[in-house]
């Protein structure tokens, strides 16, 4: 017999199982809260006990525990390159413990929980804040339900990054997550899922869809995603960022959607010809037409555009390239984020020197383009996008 293919859970499916259990728009909205808030499903004067209606209380420990099982820890990776050992339930290391999601049900639903939230906040909530906001880099392998991996990053200031499928269709010559092109899409609750994996280990304020995968190409489920973190999760909308090399469906889809995040466009070259080489199966729209189409999100949303240029020593670098930058964002709601080549086993590229990258940077500034540094999380300790779920492999 030969095994149904995974399906992986989707926002839509969640919430059409909890209708199935009686739920109303009010208990969705709570568990849904709760879940990607690592929180408490009490209110103040409103225990969850009395509020969720009894059929989804006597599901809840079953759909708590499949929630958990969409993405777990299979290793921390910390910039100081040591792995943090995550078996025998060590995850911790040192923090102050903080609070699972699969708390007991008789915790989770007790009224004393609910007496002790300020403002529905609880006391688990803000042990997550704190301290951790200020904690530096690490990459976290994902493991999903079906035994795939994925990455995700803690960045500094409660920072996250998270992936959006598994593998990843583009075939950018210089990231290693597309070498073996793309495995399988995520369903919208495994990306929501990794945000709740880190909000298990730290605060997370600020959630960014550049890791694994091109999010235009599994867009259903990265705008279920961000409209739950966005309404329920209690991430500001500008602190949602959507990266894409560049689709014409984003264009379409965004404007019209309730939350609508920052937009991070993934340039790397105002070459048209050198950009096919460097992103061989991105969608070939003209690079002006791109700008002009992202000027008018930005415009719309008040986000600049989050400009995208991995830095590659002979390839992109050079005055010409600065020279066309000026004049394609020039008068442009954007910023230009440079960001320098973090090496890849059996790639010849090379980063630029610091000196000539702050050269670069420097040239922008005097053309009044906005222009920084960000160096891709992991350099330390060889991880670029992919590479963990490369070697895990």
């Amino acid at each position: 017999m030969i095994p149904a293919p995974y399906s992986p859970m989707r926002i839509i499916h969640l919430r059409q199982r909890l209708r199935d259990l009686g739920c109303k728009p009010c208990h969705e909205d709570r568990l849904l809260r709760g879940w990607s808030q690592v929180d408490s499903y009490d209110r103040v004067h409103s225990p969850a006990e009395n509020f969720f209606p009894a059929a989804l209380r006597r599901e809840l420990s079953a759909i708590e525990a499949e929630l958990d099982g969409l993405a777990r820890l299979s290793g921390e990776y910390p910039a100081n390159g040591h792995r943090i050992d995550t078996t025998n339930n060590h995850e911790s290391h040192d923090r102050s413990p903080t609070p699972t999601l699969m708390e007991p049900i008789a915790i989770r639903l007790s009224p004393q929980a609910g007496r002790a939230q300020r403002g529905g906040r609880s006391r688990a909530n803000a042990a997550l804040r704190g301290p951790s906001d200020n904690e530096g880099v690490a990459r976290l392998l994902v493991e999903l339900a079906d035994g795939q991996m994925v990455e995700s990053v803690l960045l500094p200031r409660g920072g996250l990054c998270i992936s959006t499928q598994v593998g990843c269709a583009v075939g950018c010559v210089f990231c290693m997550s597309g070498r073996n092109g793309l495995i399988r899409q995520l369903g919208s609750a495994e990306i929501v899922a990794q945000v709740v994996l880190a909000r298990k280990r730290r605060a997370v304020s600020k959630v960014v869809f550049m890791g694994m995968g091109e999010p235009a190409h599994n867009l259903d489920n990265v705008l279920e995603a961000i409209q739950l973190l966005g309404l329920q999760g209690n991430i500001g909308h500008k602190n949602l960022v959507f990266s894409t090399v560049g689709d014409l469906r984003v264009f379409e889809r965004l404007p019209l959607e309730k939350v609508r995040p920052a937009l991070a466009l993934s340039l790397h070259t105002t070459d048209a010809l050198l950009r096919a080489r460097l992103l061989p199966r991105a969608p070939q729209i003209a690079i002006e037409e791109l700008a002009e189409r992202a000027e008018m999100y930005a415009r719309a949303t008040s986000y600049p555009v989050q400009y995208q240029w991995t830095l590659i020593e002979g390839v992109n670098d050079s005055d010409a390239e600065m020279e066309r930058i000026a004049r394609l964002l020039a008068g442009k709601y954007a910023v230009m984020n440079f960001i320098p080549f973090n090496e890849v086993d059996g790639l010849a590229y090379r980063r630029p020197s610091a000196e000539r990258t702050a050269e670069m940077v420097q040239t922008l500034k005097r053309h009044g383009i906005l222009a920084r540094v960000r160096d891709s999380a992991g350099q330390e300790i060889e991880g670029a996008c992919g590479q963990l779920r490369a070697r895990a492999a």
